[in-house]
């Protein structure tokens, strides 16, 4: 089994408080599939897909700060037309690490025998941020919910099925 890309030894870091230094870790963040989408609809990281962890770790008196960016490819379906759409995800980050979290530390990630493992930060990031809902395009005019065409490359000439429940509000409406 290959080694976790995202592992960083940070015993030399730790000796010096306030000591610095740049990391960037990249690699398959869910190589389990852990993170996948439970409809077809939903926003998941591609098969294989790679992360970038791109921090500067800061040590300070009982742990570690990771402040940078997580980047990470995605995909999914738009909302209205169905199309595949996809993207890159660029979050900020800054978290800590800290040698023993409390119980009550639900903010905080584990430094477990001087490494720290960015991953599980990565993965957090990134199921927090992947688009819910996406869109093709900020315009996107949907499917025809009459014949099912895209309208956004077709006008297919259906004229929608007026809703009984707006009609009190035609005479709102100007005169013709």
């Amino acid at each position: 089994m290959p080694a976790n890309p995202f592992v960083v030894h940070v015993a030399r870091l730790r000796r010096v408080t306030g000591a610095r230094w740049h990391e960037v870790r990249r690699g398959p963040i869910d190589p389990d599939h852990v993170i996948v989408g439970r409809s077809t609809a939903d926003s998941v990281l591609p098969d294989g897909a790679d992360v970038t962890c791109d921090v500067v770790l800061e040590s300070f008196i009982g742990g570690i700060m990771a402040t940078g960016t997580v980047s990470a490819p995605w995909r999914g379906a738009c909302r209205r037309c169905a199309v595949p759409v996809d993207g890159e995800l660029v979050i900020g980050v800054r978290e800590r690490f800290v040698e023993r979290p409390a119980p009550e530390d639900d903010e905080a990630y584990p430094i477990i025998d001087n490494a720290l493992d960015l991953a599980a930060m990565a993965r957090d990031a990134i199921v927090l941020e992947l688009p819910m809902a996406p869109l093709c395009q900020d315009g996107c005019r949907g499917l025809c919910a009459t014949c099912g065409a895209d309208r956004n490359h077709e006008d297919c000439g259906c004229v929608a099925p007026r809703d009984p429940r707006w009609a009190n509000l035609d005479v709102l409406r100007p005169a013709q």
